[in-house]
């Protein structure tokens, strides 16, 4: 690894359109992140509502070497970015609203739906998901600079109980996505299965790499998903590492990445 005094690779990425609204910031060797900058679209009076900054969430870890505090407004992505995060060693700040599928009361006692009132049309999680991962993809690619002294390489496998994944990733500048997820339900909590094979695509889309994600075995939906963004994280930290003695050099053949 190199030197402690290297500087820090971090990127700040705003990416709106009609569909979502994300803010990012993202540190590759973690340490401290300040707050995000004001936005009016996650005041408090917007369709829904996203905890300030300092809240204490599911998925939020403020600690010496970490800070890492995310909303998606989908619980299950929150938890696999910041298990992503975590394990990779990142520090990131991450917030995004975008047109989720409208939450809904429902009184069983009187069979009665009412929707919560919204300022825009509701769609489902596609868009929220697809554009997270292409916002987290291109903080990435900004973070990571020339891609020079780096690892290049990285693979990892990871276990939850029954489930164990492999990650193979190649910061290669050539985007391509290969993932077996074997996903027996459609929805992990409010998550549509089918969106992590995307979402990863789409972040090897702007993060310009190579990667193959495989779950080799598991039971349970979450530990399947769960050991896969582990082993993701691990390859991740290992493929961006720095090498001592390398800086300015590149890991190819062809002399450029």
């Amino acid at each position: 690894m190199s030197s402690s005094l290297s500087p820090s690779r971090k990127a700040f990425i705003t990416r709106n359109t009609k569909e979502t609204k994300i803010q990012l910031s993202l540190c590759l060797d973690g340490g401290p992140l300040d707050h995000l900058e004001p936005n009016p679209e996650f005041d408090a009076s917007s369709h829904y509502s996203i905890p300030a900054q300092d809240a204490d969430t599911h998925a939020s870890q403020i600690t010496a070497t970490q800070h890492i505090w995310i909303w998606t407004g989908v619980g299950f992505l929150d938890h696999m970015l910041h298990a992503w995060a975590k394990h990779a060693g990142w520090s990131l700040r991450l917030r995004s609203k975008g047109d989720l599928l409208s939450r809904i009361a429902l009184d069983l006692s009187q069979n009665a739906i009412e929707p919560y009132s919204f300022s825009f049309a509701t769609v489902d999680d596609h868009h929220t998901t697809e554009d997270t991962f292409l916002a987290l993809g291109s903080a990435f690619t900004k973070a990571l600079g020339p891609r020079t002294g780096i690892a290049r390489f990285g693979y990892a496998y990871a276990p939850l109980d029954e489930a164990l994944s492999r990650a193979v990733l190649d910061i290669s500048s050539r985007p391509f996505f290969v993932g077996e997820f074997g996903f027996t339900g459609p929805m992990i909590g409010t998550l549509n299965s089918q969106m992590i094979h995307h979402g990863l695509a789409s972040w090897a889309q702007t993060a310009n790499v190579t990667l193959h994600v495989d779950v080799l075995k598991g039971a349970n939906d979450h530990h399947r998903a769960e050991s896969a963004f582990k082993a993701l994280a691990v390859a991740c930290k290992i493929a961006a590492g720095r090498v001592e003695g390398k800086e300015g050099e590149v890991s190819s053949t062809k002399g450029v990445l």
